[in-house]
């Protein structure tokens, strides 16, 4: 069974040679230029720095719906996009649209990007990894055929009552082998992007972000400024193909990097990540709304409206101390205002009437006041972590992260231990509690479930000991040096 638990297997090396037979015999040669591709390309054209986030994308899904182990669809792409990347990519260079060219609009502020032929790329990564699984057939290399940490990860999304879906999400714990990454430390990913306005900006996030990530020479030494410059570079990338395609969507997102015994998180606007220790929720981030600013005057938003409206554009409050504890800390109106925005309650807090995050992806058309730098922070695992949850606005707007350790406890009990669908049950709670939002929801188990079980039933007994214990006359009473279990 996968777990969360750091454990070795050695199943990849058993599975992998009846799926590289099982492929060869599928594909018994390479495609031709008229071949149709196995796989959807992603629009027309890739820009240079796209390629390699793109062509892994292709790859490790088209794999994945094969049934490839996912370390093993991890290597394969990476092996098979590295080699392309090392050739000249000049042949698959593609002339600007003369519409494009004659846009002075696009002419004045187009990137200094040269333009690649998507499908002709893809072509060719699809041969290149006809290549490599051909020659792993006769000699899988052994950094591929290493035993890998599984994990259990519980996901589920849903479009609920929207007319569209735009949230995407991301569950990467092969970070090392897609990337190539060959250091001791081990490596996992795990991110949810919620869209608005359209699903590029997720789409795109889902794909860049941690390809960003994998390339920033800090990543071994300085894990959280990679991922801060991954979400800052994917962010102007996206904006270059927004103005050259014309896009307006945006997306929020958070994201966690596991690497080694370190939890490292990144998030932009209200998409959120909380960590659940021993039961108890850790809360590691705040979420960027346009109303977060630092309080402590009259200025606080919460003294701009009228006692009747107090509780509805608020947050739940935030775990601070002080006479203005219910507000939310730090900056964004100020620097919405300072950058010459403004920030007006329309149903909700909105930057400047329109949007209800003031940090994301994207919306070309509201940059600088919607910022794509993200926040980061990081905290080191003692083994005493239950596990993390990942969740977009649809989810937390209706469940408080007070509420997520019980939800979770009590749908492990039902399912004695198992873990498996517990992101379907918690996004039913949030469709039952009035979301209408898309709703994506994951749980990345960072110990087993079942042992998690069997550690609440074991401190809820000494829990129970210890009340008895203080009923106690106190000459009865028991030494105060057994300490309950924290719940």
């Amino acid at each position: 069974m996968a777990s969360g638990a750091p454990e070795q297997s050695s199943q990849m090396a058993e599975e992998t040679p009846s799926f590289l037979d099982e492929f060869l015999r599928d594909f018994p040669a390479p495609l031709s230029a008229e071949s149709p591709l196995p796989w959807k390309i992603p629009g027309t054209v890739l820009s240079q720095e796209e390629v390699e986030g793109e062509l892994a994308e292709l790859a490790v899904g088209f794999l994945s719906s094969r049934n490839a182990p996912p370390p093993l669809a991890a290597s394969l792409a990476h092996e098979a996009v590295a080699q392309l990347l090392q050739t000249d990519l000049s042949e698959f260079r593609k002339l600007p649209r003369q519409e494009e060219e004659d846009s002075e609009e696009v002419e004045e502020e187009k990137a200094p990007v040269t333009l690649l032929d998507a499908k002709g790329l893809a072509l060719s990564c699809f041969n290149r990894l006809w290549d490599v699984c051909s020659q792993w057939q006769q000699q899988v290399p052994s950094a591929a055929r290493a035993p890998q940490r599984r994990w259990l990860v519980s996901v589920h999304a849903i479009r609920n009552t929207r007319r569209r879906m735009e949230d995407r999400h991301v569950c990467l714990p092969a970070f090392n082998q897609l990337f190539g990454l060959s250091d001791p430390v081990d490596r996992a990913y795990f991110a949810v992007f919620d869209g608005h306005g359209g699903v590029d900006a997720a789409r795109y996030a889902a794909v860049h972000v941690h390809a960003n990530a994998a390339r920033q020479p800090e990543l071994p030494t300085h894990p959280e400024g990679a991922l801060r410059e991954a979400f800052r570079r994917t962010d102007e990338m996206f904006l270059w193909k927004a103005k050259r395609e014309r896009l307006q969507s945006g997306t929020t997102g958070v994201c966690a990097l596991i690497a080694g015994k370190t939890l490292h998180i990144a998030w932009l606007g209200d998409s959120q990540v909380v960590l659940v220790q021993q039961g108890q929720v850790v809360r590691m981030m705040e979420p960027h709304k346009p109303e977060r600013q630092s309080c402590g005057s009259q200025r606080c938003l919460r003294n701009q409206l009228p006692s009747s409206r107090l509780a509805v554009p608020d947050a739940r409050p935030v775990e601070r101390r002080g006479p203005h504890s219910g507000c939310l800390p730090q900056d964004e109106k100020e620097r919405i205002e300072a950058l010459g925005g403004f920030v007006s309650y329309m149903d909700c807090w909105r930057v400047n009437g329109t949007l209800a995050v003031s940090r994301a992806i994207g919306d070309v058309f509201q940059k600088p006041y919607v910022s794509g730098e993200a926040d980061v922070a990081s905290r080191e695992l003692t083994g005493s972590e239950d596990y993390l949850l990942l969740a977009c606005d649809g989810f937390f707007d209706v469940v408080s992260h007070q509420e997520v350790a019980g939800l979770v406890q009590s749908h492990l009990a039902r399912q004695r231990g198992s873990g498996l669908h517990v992101a379907e049950e918690l996004v039913a709670a949030a469709r039952e509690r009035g979301s209408r939002d898309n709703i994506t929801v994951m749980v990345v188990f960072l110990r087993d479930p079942g042992d998690l079980l069997e550690g609440w039933a074991q401190g809820a007994g000494e829990s129970q000991a210890d009340r008895r214990s203080q009923d106690l006359p106190s000459a009865l009473s028991e030494p105060e040096n057994n300490t309950p279990w924290r719940s």
